[in-house]
């Protein structure tokens, strides 16, 4: 579904990638894990089109992703529907008035009837156990129910894959344990979740493989979870990142 041969990053000290090469196969559900500034943020920007790549290949379902791909708009929104990126500060990504309208943006833009549109955004609403929320106006809201708000505006678009960048972050133990109970569902459902957290224990229970970041943005481990379950060290470095 998606490669990265030998990819190279460069804009500052803290914002780059070094020689990264990865294969995600569909419905996989994987998470980025390492030091703050080891180059995460940055490859999930990569992955949505929103950063280009210095050097190498990024491949997204055999097509290249390159400088002519993302100067045709075209191409570039159907990337941004195919991967669903859920930034880590929620406040960037909502602007619409109310909780409805911002779960209808995406659906309306994609050019689908009044139907079509309201449908998906009720069964989103529902689906994230947010239905009272419809009419409220999103930068008023808590940032457990803004995250769950920036996750909606997304579904609402069926992306094939779902990015979310440290979504654990300042959220409640209760919206945490919902968060993860809803990308587990939706893993389930065969789409592809990508993750970058620092929380160990959260992680653990959606993604069946760890990509391991260290300070110098490069990758130093990609394992199943099962093998770095068998390893205590590892575990008890993550633990503590």
């Amino acid at each position: 579904m998606l490669q990265l041969n030998h990819i190279h990053y460069a804009y500052t000290q803290t914002d780059s990638l070094t020689d990264i090469s990865l294969t995600i196969q569909p419905g996989e559900a994987v998470a980025f894990m390492g030091p703050n500034g080891s180059g995460k943020s940055t490859l999930f920007k990569l992955i949505n089109g929103l950063n280009e790549p210095t050097a190498g290949q990024y491949y997204f379902k055999d097509q290249l992703v390159d400088h002519q791909f993302l100067k045709n708009a075209a191409q570039t929104t159907a990337l941004h529907r195919a991967v669903g990126f859920v930034f880590q500060n929620s406040d960037v990504q909502l602007f619409n008035e109310t909780v409805f309208a911002e779960l209808a943006f995406g659906p309306e833009q994609m050019g689908l009837s009044k139907e079509a549109v309201q449908t998906r955004v009720q069964d989103c609403l529902k689906l994230l156990q947010i239905e009272k929320l419809a009419d409220r106006v999103p930068y008023q809201l808590s940032g457990g129910e803004k995250k769950l708000v920036a996750l909606g505006s997304i579904l609402t678009m069926n992306p094939e894959m779902i990015i979310l960048d440290e979504p654990f972050n300042g959220l409640s133990a209760a919206y945490q344990t919902l968060l993860v109970q809803l990308l587990q569902q939706l893993n389930q459902a065969g789409k592809s979740i990508l993750l970058a957290s620092h929380n160990y224990e959260q992680v653990q229970q959606i993604a069946k493989r760890i990509v391991i970041f260290n300070e110098g943005h490069q990758i130093t481990n990609d394992l199943p979870l099962t093998e770095i379950q068998r390893q205590p060290a590892l575990m008890a470095a993550l633990r503590q990142l």
